[in-house]
Order: C-alpha cells, then sequence, then structure tokens
C-alpha cells in the first residue's frame, strides 16, 4: 500500500498511522505499530517532497496559461525602473537597438572612452623644466619674471591663453602666437628629448589595448612637438584621437580639450573617463561631465581628493573599476536575478502538508 501512495491521492487517503500521528483529514488519533514507525516516516517524507513538486507544477502551468504564448499582453515593466533590480540602469544602453551585438557593445568596454594627459601621467614628467622655461622666455622679451603663484596658476593653461590673460604680456595675435612657440622651442631645449614612460603606464595602455577601449590623448604642446614624442617613444597608432593646442582655443581649466577629444571618438561625456594629474584636470573633467582619475605624481594623494578615483601609478586600475566609474554594471547581472527568484519563491503557494510535527515525532 505504501509504494501505492502518490501526492494525487494524499488528501483523500487515511492511513493508520498509530498513536503518534493524527489523521490528515478528521483529527483523529488512530494506532499502528512501533515497528512500522521508521518505514511510515520514510514514505511520508517521499509523500510530501512528492506534493511539493506537484504544487509547484500547478503553479507554473497557471503562470503559463495567464500569459500565454503570442498574446498582446503586454506585461508590467515598473519593475525594471526600480533601483537594484534588472535590468541595470545603463545610460549608453537602448532598448530600441535590434542588433544585439551592437547593444552588447554599449553595455561593455566598447562603450568606454579614455581620454589621457601626456606629462605626469603616461610619461615622467619634470615640473621645473615648465618654471624654467616661463622664466628664459620673460627674461628674453625684458618682462618681469612672474611669481610663483602665477606659475602655478597657469599649469596646464594654453601658452597662448597664459600670456595673453594672466601673465598680461601682450594680446596682439601675432605676438602671442610667436611667444608661445618660442616657450616651446625652450621647453623641448630643456627637456632635452629624452621620455620615459612612468611605472605602469605602459601595461595599463596594453590593458585597454586588448580590451579594445579606445583612447585619446590630451596635451597643451604643439602637434610637431607631440608627434615627436610619441614617434620617440614607440606608441605610434596608439590613440585614436589626438588633441594639441592647434585644436582648441582655450586650455585647462576650461573643459574644451576634454569634450573635443570627446566628440572626435564620437562618446557621450558621461561614458569617458579623464586621467589627469592635478586638480585642474579634475575641474575641467568634472565641467565636461566626465569622471576623472587623477595620478599622484607631482601632488601629493590628499590635494587631489576631489577626482573620482586616486591612484599612484596606472596599473593600479582594472577594467572593472574603470566600467564602474563610467556608471557600467559590471556582475554581468547575476546577482539581481538571484533576488528576484527569491522574491518569485515568497509568492509561491503554501505546499505543506497538514500533520501535526509535535505529534508525528
Amino acid at each position: 500500500m505504501a509504494e501505492s501512495i502518490s501526492a494525487t491521492s494524499l488528501l483523500g487517503y487515511r492511513p493508520i498511522l498509530g498513536s503518534y500521528v493524527k489523521d490528515c483529514n478528521y483529527g483523529k488519533r488512530v494506532a499502528i505499530s512501533p515497528n512500522r514507525l521508521p518505514r511510515f516516516r520514510a514514505i511520508s517524507f517521499k509523500v510530501k517532497a512528492q506534493a511539493m513538486e506537484l504544487t509547484k507544477e500547478v503553479y507554473n502551468f497557471r503562470k503559463e496559461d495567464r500569459f500565454p504564448k503570442g498574446s498582446d499582453y503586454e506585461m508590467d515593466t515598473s519593475l525594471e525602473r526600480k533601483p537594484g533590480l534588472w535590468p541595470p540602469n545603463n545610460k549608453a544602453d537602448s532598448p530600441s537597438l535590434h542588433n544585439p551585438l551592437l547593444r552588447q557593445e554599449r553595455m561593455g568596454c566598447g562603450w568606454l572612452g579614455a581620454i589621457f594627459e601626456w606629462e605626469g601621467v603616461l610619461i615622467e614628467d619634470n615640473p621645473d623644466h615648465e618654471k624654467q622655461a616661463w622664466l628664459a622666455l620673460a627674461q628674453e622679451e625684458g618682462k618681469s619674471q612672474p611669481p610663483a603663484f602665477l606659475l602655478k596658476r597657469i599649469e596646464g593653461m594654453k601658452n597662448e591663453q597664459a600670456i595673453s590673460e594672466v601673465l598680461c604680456w601682450s594680446r596682439d595675435p601675432s605676438q602671442l602666437k610667436r611667444m608661445a612657440l618660442r616657450k616651446e622651442q625652450i621647453y623641448k631645449a630643456l627637456q632635452g628629448g629624452i621620455y620615459r614612460f612612468r611605472d605602469g603606464s605602459q601595461e595599463f595602455m596594453d590593458v585597454l589595448t586588448r580590451y579594445n577601449i579606445p583612447m585619446a590623448l590630451v596635451s597643451t604642446r604643439t602637434r610637431k612637438n607631440l608627434e615627436e614624442a610619441i614617434g620617440a617613444i614607440g606608441i605610434n597608432g596608439v590613440f585614436d584621437v589626438v588633441v594639441t593646442s592647434e585644436d582648441v582655443y582655450r586650455g585647462k581649466p576650461d573643459p574644451e580639450m576634454f569634450a573635443y577629444a570627446a566628440q572626435l571618438l564620437q562618446f557621450i561625456p558621461e561614458r569617458c573617463i579623464v586621467f589627469g594629474n592635478s586638480n585642474l584636470s579634475v575641474e575641467a573633467a568634472h565641467d565636461a561631465k566626465m569622471k576623472c582619475v587623477a595620478v599622484a605624481s607631482k601632488h601629493p594623494v590628499y590635494e587631489l581628493s576631489a577626482a573620482d578615483l586616486v591612484v599612484r601609478r596606472l596599473d593600479e586600475l582594472s577594467v572593472v573599476d574603470l566600467k564602474n566609474l563610467a556608471d557600467i554594471e559590471t556582475s554581468e547581472f547575476g546577482e539581481p536575478e538571484v533576488e528576484m527568484e527569491l522574491e518569485e519563491a515568497e509568492t509561491l503557494p503554501s505546499s505543506r502538508v497538514a500533520v501535526d510535527d509535535d505529534d508525528f515525532w
């Protein structure tokens, strides 16, 4: 008789359970010999498991019956707009895209752009050379030497912008161009044409190249000098975009250079990450609605706290860090699905069998 018990006959079957268990239907206490109790316990658990499985199948059938295939029923998508649930917020994602490969690219590394500064980020930089170039130019032009606070203020600016707006040496366009070129010549002579990667910079660029992340290079140097430096260090063709002083009107803290680089990369600003080494870079990046990673090369870490992330070396970063900065979910959407499964399990109908556990045991 025990082998013929099934989940469908559980409610109509009234076994003789002995003095240990109540009748499921009528609550009466009935007798069973003690030597049959272990066998009954095994049968009872088997029947209970079968009943739970049957309940789950019935629930799934009812769910499919409510949402038949091919129907025009529109499911409620309000859960999709709640934070923490599937799908995660992704500004670059567009559900209207019918090309799954393009949509996958937007949700992955293909929808992430990196904008690098040159000195102090990718290569070693001696800030004294910049100051000495300005002092030498002032001596050649017969101007008074700029004080230290002015030299700090013009850090990262375009040469013409610094000469006309901060140093106030001239406003004649031809004179501005001449003095700007002369200053670059002095700087190049002081620098000596020797370029060396900062520790970890080349490894980090190799990682971005491996993941096909577009890269842009931004600098206030002239295009000629910057291309010579790129060739000397052996990274020709690595950058998709190179923005120099000839391409923009103003330098930092104006966000024009970063915004123009994002435009050439054909990226929205929110999906671009700027790698700089000063608070002026952080200010310009944030004004352009971009995230900024500050490299503590010539400034201590505590002075760069306004950046979204501060590192000493670029190889401290990973692709996951960059995707998190660009507001991209990187957990492959596993955790939200688990949460929804748990919520769905809580809504299942109760599958308990009416057995008094206290009397059973």
